[in-house]
């Protein structure tokens, strides 16, 4: 376990702050566009070197900072006093730390009992706060599994995602939704397993159309006695836990015994169950034999970028795989990549008993540990040199190299966009960061201003911000909303950023709509003192025709583009991603607003009492109207409530 902190001369930082701190860091700057100087360089270790008086010589993790208090690295150490000491050492350090240690001015410790703990927590901080300067693993998304409950008579089997607890049989996990569903589907078609939920179930009076397509044996009107539908339930747990051999031949071998006893229509039915069977076996793509339970973990490293591959194997059957790019320094060498990543991606996830990698990562044998630490039983981290095993890995392998190859010509492309855009606009460098934004509304009402962000690598979909409008604005004002939009954005930036240091200061900002949005932007931008931003409006051509958009420049007559060139279509892509983003938004919250009435806003009111006052009045309107005995007769309101209700609709009375 993690001790207290150790007192500095500097003020700490505390665990809860560290959570408040835990939003993705947006991207760094290119290293190109940073240079070490030899003061920052001097000063930062001489930062470093004040700390060394009061470290231990134990384990531990070390959290490096900015003037800003942003984090830029996490590390652990066998030994927090002899690990630090290297940082001072500023010449032997490469461009990457020399870069780090320039930028720190203060520094945060916590010991621990051993090595292990200390990993443990290093990777779940670098997952909290994506420190700049360490291998992140950006996986914001949970895997599907499949679900069997138990706290019914007549268990559900559904798709999961999110929280497991202790009520229900879990498997997987699978690589991707599609590959859950394919097998969902076939296994109500060969189990026939009820997927209603338990309310919907006990409402039932006749049987649902997944009765009718043979998926459901209808266990909620009697359909099928408890001891068939359990053992229908027992079957899937087999099959789901490798027994999937076991189970089609007690299949093949009912079919058999039905066809000889002539019952043709229950034979198949047999067959059918073994055909959905052998359809979810036919994607499985690649097994191998003697895996059961394992994860295989490819990686490829090429162009100063790195694909890893993570193929899931449960219970001999493959469930898919997914392929990371992990954020790192160009410079890493693979095996602390692998290493980085592989004790980040279980962090908040149960390991296999068994992992197989490509090669060995940087402190195999203490990952292992950690990871046997957390699940409680012993897990083995294996490069296999020879085998099934070794043809699996390398299987993976060339899935990583060729994942990695579209990532790297899909950039290329990118960056050639990049640069025509430059040139189509006149800007100094090629961009960085493109910020779009647009709005939507409907007569005013639930507006929503939307901004969407694109960069070298494509869109980057973790920066994406939504604005809801408001300012007490005239329906239809589509200037007023984009001045609020852009007014709200760019004044967070002056107070978080002030030196455009952290990365959120776009390069180019381009507007949904014509010379009036981009007056309006002006006029944002003027007031709050913000002279050299690249801005450009984009109108749609005449007749709303794409291929024929006008672009706005300030000091530049309104210009088009070939409607061949690439760029344009760009341009287009962004500017139609900014509008179903907003559109997206807008619907979400319009939704939202139906459900809402003006009973809603009377505090102390929950759903339990509203239900119980639309139930009793027929609407909100006649709740409004109602005198207050009318209101004490509703069960669950008391005179205090009545007396509140009452207020709320007569403030004068």
């Amino acid at each position: 376990m993690a001790s207290d902190q150790i007192v500095q001369p500097t003020p700490d930082i505390t665990e809860p702050d560290i959570a408040d701190k835990a939003e993705p860091a947006a991207p760094a700057a290119p290293a190109s566009r940073r240079r070490v100087s030899a003061g920052n360089l001097a000063q930062g270790a001489e930062v470093i070197r004040g700390y060394l008086r009061t470290l231990p010589n134990s384990p531990g993790v070390y959290r490096m900072m900015n003037e800003a208090g942003d984090v830029l690295y996490v590390g652990k150490a066998k030994n927090l006093k002899k690990r630090v000491v290297n940082y001072t050492h500023v010449m032997k350090l490469p461009n990457r730390l020399q870069r780090m240690v320039a930028e720190t001015t203060t520094m945060e410790f916590v010991t621990t009992h051993t090595e292990v703990e200390a990993l443990l927590l290093e990777s779940n901080l670098i997952k909290r706060l994506m420190p700049r300067y360490n291998v992140l693993l950006r996986d914001d998304k949970s895997f599907p599994y499949i679900k069997i409950t138990r706290d019914h008579d007549y268990p559900q089997l559904t798709k999961h995602r999110g929280a497991r607890d202790k009520s229900a049989d879990y498997f997987g996990p699978f690589a991707s939704g599609s590959a859950v569903n394919r097998t969902v589907t076939a296994l109500q078609r060969a189990f026939q397993l009820r997927n209603c939920a338990d309310t919907v179930y006990a409402t039932r009076t006749r049987p649902c159309l997944q009765y009718q397509i043979k998926r459901c044996t209808a266990p909620c009107v009697g359909r099928v006695t408890p001891e068939e539908y359990q053992s229908q339930v027992a079957q899937a747990r087999a099959f789901l836990s490798g027994k999937s051999r076991d189970i089609q031949a007690e299949f093949a071998r009912q079919m058999q015994a039905a066809a000889e006893a002539l019952d043709f229509e229950t034979a198949a039915r047999y067959r059918d169950r073994i055909r959905a069977l052998t359809a979810t076996q036919a994607h499985q793509d690649i097994n191998v034999e003697g895996v059961e339970d394992a994860d295989v973990i490819a990686c490829h490293q090429d162009g100063g970028s790195t694909c890893i591959q993570v193929f899931f194997f449960r219970g001999g059957s493959n469930y898919g795989n997914r392929a990371y790019f992990p954020s790192h320094d160009r410079n890493l060498e693979l095996p602390e990549v692998l290493g980085s990543f592989i004790s980040q991606f279980y962090d908040n996830k149960p390991a296999p008993r068994l992992i197989l990698v490509s090669q060995e990562p940087a402190e195999q044998e203490l990952i292992a540990e950690a990871l046997s630490l957390r699940a409680g039983h012993r897990i083995e981290l294996v490069e296999p040199k020879r085998g099934d095993k070794k043809r699996l890995v390398d299987h993976a392998l060339v899935n990583a190299r060729e994942a990695l190859g579209r990532r790297l010509s899909e950039s290329a492309s990118q960056a050639r966009l990049l640069e025509g855009l430059a040139e189509a606009f006149g800007l100094d460098s090629v961009p960085e960061r493109i910020e779009v934004y647009d709005n939507s509304h409907i007569q005013g009402t639930n507006a929503i201003g939307g901004m969407i962000v694109a960069g070298p690598d494509g869109l980057m979909k973790n920066s994406y911000r939504k604005f809801n409008i408001r300012s007490d604005i005239a329906p239809g004002d589509d200037y007023g909303m984009m001045r609020e939009v852009l007014g709200r954005r760019f004044s967070r930036a002056l107070k978080e950023d002030p030196e455009r240091e952290r990365g959120i200061w776009p390069d180019l900002v381009l507007i949904d709509g014509g010379q009036g949005q981009l007056s309006a932007a002006l006029e944002v931008f003027d007031e709050l003192g913000i002279t050299d931003l690249a801005v450009v409006s984009i109108a749609k051509g005449p007749d709303r025709n794409a291929g024929r958009e006008r672009f706005f420049m300030p000091g530049r007559p309104p210009f088009g583009m070939d409607p061949k060139d690439p760029v344009l279509y760009f341009l287009q892509r962004l500017r139609d991603e900014a509008h179903r983003f907003a559109i997206g938004t807008h619907r979400a919250r319009r939704t939202k607003a139906i459900g809402q009435s003006v009973i809603d806003e009377i505090p102390g009111i929950g759903p339990s009492r509203k239900k119980a006052l639309l139930h009793h009045f027929g609407s909100a309107r006649g709740v409004e109207r109602a005198g207050l005995a009318d209101l004490e007769a509703v069960e669950g309101i008391n005179r205090t409530v009545a007396k509140k209700i009452y207020d709320h609709f007569h403030p004068d009375g």
